[in-house]
């Protein structure tokens, strides 16, 4: 069974992906990296799951995010990688996706909470757990 439901299969180059509502990306000098916030706390991410996140604002394709990391960092075949991150992103409730018919999907999966919610799952795909939630 694929438990990124829906969204898995909308992992398509022309896919729009955007933060869900009630989330916040911001850089943080303190931390020195972008975090993640939501109500319950915040998830520290390291310098690829950031830079991945900046770019996902609702009017960039998947494909687009890919090529623009691939110019920034002079690389190329990060397509796979961008794709995995962003497929636990939705997993985690942190991304959307719309379609071209502009119909946003998330996935199913935990935001915060228990064993393996979010710090968990993020160290996995290049976030780093918040060292102390936000309340």
């Amino acid at each position: 069974m694929n438990d990124a439901g829906p969204a898995a299969a909308a992992l398509v180059p022309q896919a729009v992906p955007r933060l869900a509502p009630g989330l916040r990306l911001q850089w943080e000098p303190a931390q020195n990296a972008h975090v993640l916030l939501y109500p319950e706390g915040m998830v520290r991410l390291n310098g690829s799951a950031g830079e991945i996140l900046v770019r996902c604002d609702g009017r960039r394709t998947l494909g687009e995010v890919v090529a623009e990391l691939e110019a920034a960092f002079a690389t190329a075949g990060l397509e796979r990688d961008v794709f995995g991150f962003v497929e636990l992103a939705l997993r985690q409730r942190w991304l959307r996706l719309e379609t071209g018919s502009a119909a946003a999907v998330s996935a199913p999966g935990p935001v915060t909470g228990s064993a393996g919610g979010p710090d968990a799952a993020a160290q996995a795909r290049g976030a780093e757990p918040a060292t102390e939630p936000r309340r």
